[in-house]
Protein backbone atom coordinates (compact mmCIF):
# COMPACT_ATOMS: atom_id res chain seq x y z
CA UNK A 1 0.00 0.00 0.00
CA UNK A 2 1.53 3.32 -1.05
CA UNK A 3 -1.04 5.74 0.36
CA UNK A 4 -3.82 5.96 2.89
CA UNK A 5 -7.29 4.60 2.17
CA UNK A 6 -10.51 5.34 4.06
CA UNK A 7 -13.44 2.96 4.20
CA UNK A 8 -16.87 3.32 5.80
CA UNK A 9 -18.27 -0.05 6.86
CA UNK A 10 -20.47 -1.76 9.46
CA UNK A 11 -18.97 -1.42 12.93
CA UNK A 12 -18.97 -5.14 13.72
CA UNK A 13 -17.16 -5.94 10.48
CA UNK A 14 -14.55 -3.26 11.17
CA UNK A 15 -13.98 -4.47 14.72
CA UNK A 16 -13.65 -8.06 13.50
CA UNK A 17 -10.90 -6.96 11.09
CA UNK A 18 -9.09 -5.23 13.94
CA UNK A 19 -9.50 -8.39 16.03
CA UNK A 20 -7.73 -10.46 13.41
CA UNK A 21 -4.83 -8.00 13.30
CA UNK A 22 -4.47 -7.78 17.09
CA UNK A 23 -4.47 -11.58 17.47
CA UNK A 24 -1.41 -11.90 15.20
CA UNK A 25 1.71 -11.60 17.40
CA UNK A 26 3.98 -11.52 14.34
CA UNK A 27 2.31 -8.37 13.00
CA UNK A 28 0.96 -6.31 15.90
CA UNK A 29 3.08 -3.44 17.22
CA UNK A 30 0.47 -1.89 19.48
CA UNK A 31 -3.26 -1.26 19.75
CA UNK A 32 -5.00 1.54 21.66
CA UNK A 33 -8.72 1.95 22.38
CA UNK A 34 -10.05 5.20 23.84
CA UNK A 35 -12.94 7.64 23.97
CA UNK A 36 -16.57 6.74 24.39
CA UNK A 37 -19.46 6.45 22.02
CA UNK A 38 -22.27 8.95 22.53
CA UNK A 39 -24.48 8.12 25.49
CA UNK A 40 -22.20 5.32 26.74
CA UNK A 41 -19.44 4.82 29.29
CA UNK A 42 -16.81 2.09 28.69
CA UNK A 43 -15.46 0.21 31.67
CA UNK A 44 -12.06 1.78 30.99
CA UNK A 45 -10.96 5.25 29.97
CA UNK A 46 -8.17 3.86 27.77
CA UNK A 47 -6.71 0.48 26.85
CA UNK A 48 -3.25 -0.28 25.43
CA UNK A 49 -2.12 -3.64 24.01
CA UNK A 50 1.17 -5.08 22.79
CA UNK A 51 2.90 -8.45 22.79
CA UNK A 52 5.72 -9.14 25.25
CA UNK A 53 8.20 -11.99 25.42
CA UNK A 54 8.22 -13.62 28.86
CA UNK A 55 10.06 -16.68 30.15
CA UNK A 56 6.83 -18.63 29.77
CA UNK A 57 6.39 -17.50 26.17
CA UNK A 58 4.85 -14.63 24.24
CA UNK A 59 1.86 -12.94 25.91
CA UNK A 60 -0.48 -10.12 24.99
CA UNK A 61 0.06 -7.38 27.55
CA UNK A 62 -3.13 -5.37 28.18
CA UNK A 63 -2.96 -2.14 30.19
CA UNK A 64 -6.29 -0.66 31.21
CA UNK A 65 -6.69 2.84 32.62
CA UNK A 66 -9.47 4.10 34.86
CA UNK A 67 -9.75 7.69 36.11
CA UNK A 68 -6.81 7.40 38.50
CA UNK A 69 -4.46 4.52 37.69
CA UNK A 70 -3.33 1.82 35.30
CA UNK A 71 -3.73 -1.97 35.55
CA UNK A 72 -1.52 -4.34 33.57
CA UNK A 73 -2.18 -8.02 32.84
CA UNK A 74 -0.40 -10.51 30.56
CA UNK A 75 -2.49 -13.08 28.65
CA UNK A 76 -1.16 -16.28 27.11
CA UNK A 77 -1.63 -16.69 23.37
CA UNK A 78 -4.68 -18.76 22.51
CA UNK A 79 -8.08 -18.91 24.17
CA UNK A 80 -7.03 -16.60 27.02
CA UNK A 81 -6.01 -13.80 24.66
CA UNK A 82 -9.12 -14.20 22.51
CA UNK A 83 -11.46 -13.98 25.50
CA UNK A 84 -9.70 -10.93 26.94
CA UNK A 85 -9.72 -9.16 23.57
CA UNK A 86 -13.36 -9.98 22.84
CA UNK A 87 -14.37 -8.45 26.17
CA UNK A 88 -12.61 -5.21 25.20
CA UNK A 89 -14.09 -5.17 21.69
CA UNK A 90 -17.53 -5.31 23.30
CA UNK A 91 -16.82 -2.07 25.18
CA UNK A 92 -18.28 1.10 23.54
CA UNK A 93 -14.96 2.81 22.76
CA UNK A 94 -15.14 5.66 20.26
CA UNK A 95 -11.86 4.88 18.49
CA UNK A 96 -9.22 2.22 17.95
CA UNK A 97 -5.63 2.76 16.82
CA UNK A 98 -4.03 -0.47 15.62
CA UNK A 99 -0.43 -0.44 14.41
CA UNK A 100 1.27 -3.36 12.66
CA UNK A 101 4.78 -3.77 11.31
CA UNK A 102 3.51 -2.58 7.91
CA UNK A 103 0.37 -0.48 8.44
CA UNK A 104 -1.59 1.67 10.85
CA UNK A 105 -5.37 1.46 11.16
CA UNK A 106 -7.49 4.26 12.64
CA UNK A 107 -11.04 3.14 13.43
CA UNK A 108 -13.53 5.86 14.39
CA UNK A 109 -17.11 5.05 15.35
CA UNK A 110 -19.30 7.49 13.39
CA UNK A 111 -22.72 6.01 14.19
CA UNK A 112 -23.89 3.29 16.60
CA UNK A 113 -23.49 0.66 13.86
CA UNK A 114 -21.00 2.31 11.48
CA UNK A 115 -17.26 2.96 11.56
CA UNK A 116 -14.77 4.82 9.38
CA UNK A 117 -11.43 3.05 9.03
CA UNK A 118 -8.33 4.75 7.63
CA UNK A 119 -5.42 2.50 6.74
CA UNK A 120 -1.98 3.86 5.89
CA UNK A 121 1.58 2.55 5.57
CA UNK A 122 3.50 2.52 8.85
CA UNK A 123 6.19 5.19 8.71
CA UNK A 124 8.07 4.32 11.90
CA UNK A 125 11.45 2.70 11.32
CA UNK A 126 12.18 1.70 14.91
CA UNK A 127 12.14 -2.06 15.63
CA UNK A 128 9.18 -3.51 17.47
CA UNK A 129 9.81 -3.51 21.24
CA UNK A 130 8.84 -6.83 22.83
CA UNK A 131 10.63 -6.61 26.18
CA UNK A 132 8.46 -6.84 29.27
CA UNK A 133 9.93 -3.83 31.09
CA UNK A 134 9.34 -1.26 28.39
CA UNK A 135 9.96 2.33 29.43
CA UNK A 136 6.82 4.40 29.77
CA UNK A 137 6.33 6.79 26.89
CA UNK A 138 7.16 10.33 27.97
CA UNK A 139 5.00 13.22 26.86
CA UNK A 140 7.97 15.56 27.13
CA UNK A 141 11.50 14.04 27.17
CA UNK A 142 13.92 14.85 29.95
CA UNK A 143 16.11 16.87 27.57
CA UNK A 144 13.28 19.12 26.40
CA UNK A 145 14.39 22.78 26.48
CA UNK A 146 11.61 23.64 28.92
CA UNK A 147 13.05 21.33 31.58
CA UNK A 148 16.57 22.70 31.06
CA UNK A 149 15.24 26.27 31.39
CA UNK A 150 13.32 25.38 34.56
CA UNK A 151 16.32 23.65 36.13
CA UNK A 152 14.86 20.14 36.23
CA UNK A 153 17.52 18.94 33.78
CA UNK A 154 21.15 20.01 33.45
CA UNK A 155 22.59 21.83 30.43
CA UNK A 156 23.18 18.47 28.72
CA UNK A 157 19.53 17.49 29.07
CA UNK A 158 20.03 14.97 31.88
CA UNK A 159 17.33 14.95 34.58
CA UNK A 160 18.75 15.98 37.94
CA UNK A 161 18.31 13.23 40.58
CA UNK A 162 16.80 15.69 43.03
CA UNK A 163 14.15 16.74 40.49
CA UNK A 164 12.80 13.32 39.52
CA UNK A 165 9.66 13.68 41.66
CA UNK A 166 8.87 17.07 40.13
CA UNK A 167 9.40 15.66 36.61
CA UNK A 168 7.03 12.78 37.37
CA UNK A 169 4.46 15.21 38.73
CA UNK A 170 4.67 17.33 35.57
CA UNK A 171 4.28 14.27 33.32
CA UNK A 172 1.23 12.97 35.16
CA UNK A 173 -0.36 16.40 35.20
CA UNK A 174 0.09 16.69 31.43
CA UNK A 175 -1.67 13.35 30.98
CA UNK A 176 -4.62 14.56 33.03
CA UNK A 177 -4.71 17.93 31.25
CA UNK A 178 -4.64 16.53 27.73
CA UNK A 179 -7.16 13.82 28.59
CA UNK A 180 -9.49 16.47 30.02
CA UNK A 181 -9.06 18.74 26.99
CA UNK A 182 -9.77 15.87 24.59
CA UNK A 183 -12.83 14.82 26.59
CA UNK A 184 -14.21 18.37 26.71
CA UNK A 185 -13.64 18.89 22.99
CA UNK A 186 -15.27 15.59 22.05
CA UNK A 187 -18.32 16.59 24.07
CA UNK A 188 -18.44 20.00 22.40
CA UNK A 189 -17.80 21.75 25.72
CA UNK A 190 -14.43 23.23 24.73
CA UNK A 191 -13.82 24.95 21.40
CA UNK A 192 -11.09 23.90 19.00
CA UNK A 193 -8.40 26.63 19.10
CA UNK A 194 -7.14 28.47 16.01
CA UNK A 195 -4.24 30.82 15.37
CA UNK A 196 -6.70 33.72 15.46
CA UNK A 197 -8.43 32.40 18.61
CA UNK A 198 -5.86 30.39 20.59
CA UNK A 199 -6.69 28.32 23.65
CA UNK A 200 -6.48 30.68 26.62
CA UNK A 201 -5.07 29.11 29.77
CA UNK A 202 -4.77 30.94 33.08
CA UNK A 203 -2.73 29.48 35.94
CA UNK A 204 -3.83 31.00 39.25
CA UNK A 205 -1.05 30.78 41.82
CA UNK A 206 1.51 29.67 39.24
CA UNK A 207 4.60 29.91 41.47
CA UNK A 208 7.72 29.10 39.45
CA UNK A 209 5.61 27.96 36.54
CA UNK A 210 6.71 24.33 36.19
CA UNK A 211 3.27 23.12 35.17
CA UNK A 212 2.43 26.33 33.31
CA UNK A 213 5.40 26.08 30.98
CA UNK A 214 5.13 22.32 30.58
CA UNK A 215 1.46 22.61 29.58
CA UNK A 216 2.22 25.36 27.06
CA UNK A 217 5.17 23.45 25.64
CA UNK A 218 3.35 20.14 25.24
CA UNK A 219 0.12 21.55 23.82
CA UNK A 220 1.91 23.74 21.27
CA UNK A 221 4.95 21.67 20.29
CA UNK A 222 3.51 18.14 20.52
CA UNK A 223 -0.24 18.60 20.07
CA UNK A 224 0.01 21.54 17.67
CA UNK A 225 -2.54 23.67 19.53
CA UNK A 226 -2.27 27.46 19.44
CA UNK A 227 -2.08 28.38 23.13
CA UNK A 228 -1.64 31.57 25.15
CA UNK A 229 -0.92 31.29 28.88
CA UNK A 230 -1.32 33.78 31.70
CA UNK A 231 0.23 33.14 35.09
CA UNK A 232 -0.87 34.89 38.26
CA UNK A 233 1.12 34.87 41.49
CA UNK A 234 1.40 37.15 44.49
CA UNK A 235 5.21 37.12 44.39
CA UNK A 236 6.90 39.65 42.13
CA UNK A 237 10.01 37.45 42.10
CA UNK A 238 7.97 34.62 40.52
CA UNK A 239 6.60 36.89 37.80
CA UNK A 240 10.07 38.22 37.00
CA UNK A 241 11.62 34.74 36.92
CA UNK A 242 8.82 33.31 34.77
CA UNK A 243 9.01 36.21 32.33
CA UNK A 244 12.73 35.59 31.90
CA UNK A 245 12.11 31.88 31.29
CA UNK A 246 9.38 32.70 28.76
CA UNK A 247 11.74 35.06 26.91
CA UNK A 248 14.50 32.44 26.82
CA UNK A 249 12.10 29.85 25.40
CA UNK A 250 10.37 32.24 23.02
CA UNK A 251 7.04 31.45 24.66
CA UNK A 252 4.01 33.71 24.31
CA UNK A 253 3.04 34.14 27.96
CA UNK A 254 2.12 36.85 30.43
CA UNK A 255 2.82 36.80 34.16
CA UNK A 256 0.86 39.03 36.48
CA UNK A 257 1.64 40.01 40.07
CA UNK A 258 -1.43 39.91 42.31
CA UNK A 259 -3.64 37.83 44.55
CA UNK A 260 -5.97 35.21 43.13
CA UNK A 261 -9.08 36.83 44.58
CA UNK A 262 -8.21 40.17 42.96
CA UNK A 263 -7.22 38.98 39.49
CA UNK A 264 -8.84 40.57 36.43
CA UNK A 265 -8.44 39.31 32.86
CA UNK A 266 -9.02 41.09 29.56
CA UNK A 267 -10.58 37.95 28.07
CA UNK A 268 -12.30 35.02 29.69
CA UNK A 269 -10.10 31.89 29.80
CA UNK A 270 -10.90 28.52 28.26
CA UNK A 271 -8.92 26.56 30.85
CA UNK A 272 -8.35 27.55 34.48
CA UNK A 273 -5.55 25.90 36.45
CA UNK A 274 -5.14 26.23 40.22
CA UNK A 275 -2.31 23.95 41.21
CA UNK A 276 -1.34 23.84 44.86
CA UNK A 277 -2.84 27.23 45.75
CA UNK A 278 -2.77 27.31 49.54
CA UNK A 279 -5.91 26.76 51.61
CA UNK A 280 -8.79 29.08 50.60
CA UNK A 281 -6.82 30.46 47.64
CA UNK A 282 -8.08 27.35 45.83
CA UNK A 283 -11.63 28.48 46.64
CA UNK A 284 -10.87 31.94 45.25
CA UNK A 285 -9.60 30.32 42.05
CA UNK A 286 -12.66 28.08 41.69
CA UNK A 287 -14.99 31.03 42.29
CA UNK A 288 -13.25 32.96 39.50
CA UNK A 289 -13.45 29.96 37.17
CA UNK A 290 -17.18 29.67 37.81
CA UNK A 291 -17.76 33.41 37.32
CA UNK A 292 -15.83 33.25 34.03
CA UNK A 293 -17.89 30.21 33.02
CA UNK A 294 -14.59 28.52 32.14
CA UNK A 295 -15.23 25.37 30.07
CA UNK A 296 -12.48 23.40 31.82
CA UNK A 297 -11.07 23.66 35.34
CA UNK A 298 -8.24 21.66 36.94
CA UNK A 299 -7.42 22.30 40.58
CA UNK A 300 -4.90 20.46 42.77
CA UNK A 301 -5.60 21.74 46.31
CA UNK A 302 -2.77 22.25 48.76
CA UNK A 303 -3.49 22.62 52.49
CA UNK A 304 -6.99 22.66 54.01
CA UNK A 305 -6.63 24.80 57.13
CA UNK A 306 -9.99 26.60 56.97
CA UNK A 307 -12.32 23.61 57.41
CA UNK A 308 -9.84 21.96 59.78
CA UNK A 309 -9.99 25.02 62.06
CA UNK A 310 -13.79 25.02 61.92
CA UNK A 311 -13.94 21.34 62.87
CA UNK A 312 -11.82 22.02 65.96
CA UNK A 313 -14.30 24.65 67.13
CA UNK A 314 -17.60 23.00 66.17
CA UNK A 315 -19.19 20.10 68.09
CA UNK A 316 -18.83 16.85 66.19
CA UNK A 317 -22.17 15.40 65.08
CA UNK A 318 -23.06 11.95 66.41
CA UNK A 319 -21.72 9.32 65.92
CA UNK A 320 -18.49 10.74 64.45
CA UNK A 321 -16.71 11.83 67.64
CA UNK A 322 -14.28 8.92 67.38
CA UNK A 323 -13.18 10.25 63.96
CA UNK A 324 -12.35 13.76 65.18
CA UNK A 325 -10.94 12.73 68.58
CA UNK A 326 -7.47 12.22 67.13
CA UNK A 327 -5.78 15.18 65.50
CA UNK A 328 -4.33 13.35 62.51
CA UNK A 329 -7.69 11.79 61.66
CA UNK A 330 -9.47 15.12 62.08
CA UNK A 331 -7.01 16.74 59.63
CA UNK A 332 -7.56 13.98 57.08
CA UNK A 333 -11.31 14.33 57.49
CA UNK A 334 -10.97 18.07 56.88
CA UNK A 335 -9.09 17.37 53.64
CA UNK A 336 -11.82 15.02 52.45
CA UNK A 337 -14.69 17.27 53.50
CA UNK A 338 -13.12 20.33 51.87
CA UNK A 339 -12.63 18.73 48.47
CA UNK A 340 -15.99 16.92 48.58
CA UNK A 341 -17.65 20.28 49.23
CA UNK A 342 -15.72 21.92 46.39
CA UNK A 343 -16.77 19.16 44.01
CA UNK A 344 -20.41 19.52 45.12
CA UNK A 345 -20.38 23.31 44.63
CA UNK A 346 -18.87 22.90 41.16
CA UNK A 347 -21.70 20.49 40.28
CA UNK A 348 -24.26 22.95 41.60
CA UNK A 349 -22.60 25.58 39.40
CA UNK A 350 -23.06 23.51 36.24
CA UNK A 351 -19.93 21.37 36.04
CA UNK A 352 -19.31 17.64 35.65
CA UNK A 353 -16.63 16.83 38.22
CA UNK A 354 -14.12 14.04 38.75
CA UNK A 355 -11.87 13.83 41.81
CA UNK A 356 -8.76 11.82 40.98
CA UNK A 357 -5.22 11.10 42.15
CA UNK A 358 -2.90 12.48 39.51
CA UNK A 359 0.44 11.31 40.92
CA UNK A 360 1.40 8.69 43.49
CA UNK A 361 1.72 9.82 47.11
CA UNK A 362 5.39 8.83 47.29
CA UNK A 363 6.14 11.64 44.82
CA UNK A 364 4.04 14.31 46.57
CA UNK A 365 1.29 14.25 49.22
CA UNK A 366 -0.51 17.01 47.28
CA UNK A 367 -1.84 14.64 44.68
CA UNK A 368 -5.62 15.14 44.52
CA UNK A 369 -6.98 16.74 41.36
CA UNK A 370 -10.43 18.24 40.84
CA UNK A 371 -11.22 18.01 37.12
CA UNK A 372 -14.36 19.90 36.07
CA UNK A 373 -16.02 20.35 32.66
CA UNK A 374 -18.79 22.92 32.30
CA UNK A 375 -21.95 21.27 30.98
CA UNK A 376 -24.60 23.94 31.56
CA UNK A 377 -25.97 26.61 33.86
CA UNK A 378 -26.23 26.47 37.66
CA UNK A 379 -28.48 23.84 39.21
CA UNK A 380 -31.57 25.34 40.80
CA UNK A 381 -32.54 23.36 43.88
CA UNK A 382 -32.66 19.57 43.51
CA UNK A 383 -30.86 16.76 45.30
CA UNK A 384 -27.32 18.09 44.71
CA UNK A 385 -28.08 21.37 46.49
CA UNK A 386 -29.94 19.56 49.30
CA UNK A 387 -27.01 17.19 49.87
CA UNK A 388 -24.67 20.18 50.17
CA UNK A 389 -26.98 22.04 52.55
CA UNK A 390 -27.45 18.96 54.73
CA UNK A 391 -23.70 18.28 54.89
CA UNK A 392 -22.59 21.75 55.98
CA UNK A 393 -25.48 22.02 58.45
CA UNK A 394 -24.66 18.63 59.98
CA UNK A 395 -21.01 19.55 60.56
CA UNK A 396 -21.65 23.21 61.43
CA UNK A 397 -19.14 24.55 58.89
CA UNK A 398 -19.13 27.52 56.52
CA UNK A 399 -17.09 26.68 53.38
CA UNK A 400 -15.23 29.59 51.80
CA UNK A 401 -16.30 28.65 48.28
CA UNK A 402 -19.93 28.50 49.36
CA UNK A 403 -19.64 32.05 50.73
CA UNK A 404 -18.04 33.31 47.52
CA UNK A 405 -20.85 31.78 45.46
CA UNK A 406 -23.54 33.07 47.79
CA UNK A 407 -24.71 29.56 48.72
Amino acid sequence: MSEATTLSEPLLRALNRMRSVILDPDKLVKAVASGRQKGTTPAWRRVEMRYVDLKSGTHLQITTYDATQAFTANHAIGKEVAEALDALLDEPFASWHVETVAETHELLVTKPTTARVTTAPRTAEAPVERSHDQAKERLLPEDDPVFVALGLSDKDGRLKPSRQAKYRQVEEFLRQLTSAIDDAQRGGRLRKPTVEEPLRIVDLGCGNGYLTFAAQRYLTSVRGMPVVVTGVDVKEQSARHNSEVADSLGVKAEFVVGTIDGVELDQQPDVVLALHACDTATDDALAHAISWEAPLVLAAPCCHHDIAAQLRKSPTPSPYAMVTRHGILRERLADTLTDAIRASLLRISGYRVDVVQFVESQHTPRNTLLRAVRTGGPVKGGSVKKEYDDLVAEWGITPRLGELLGL
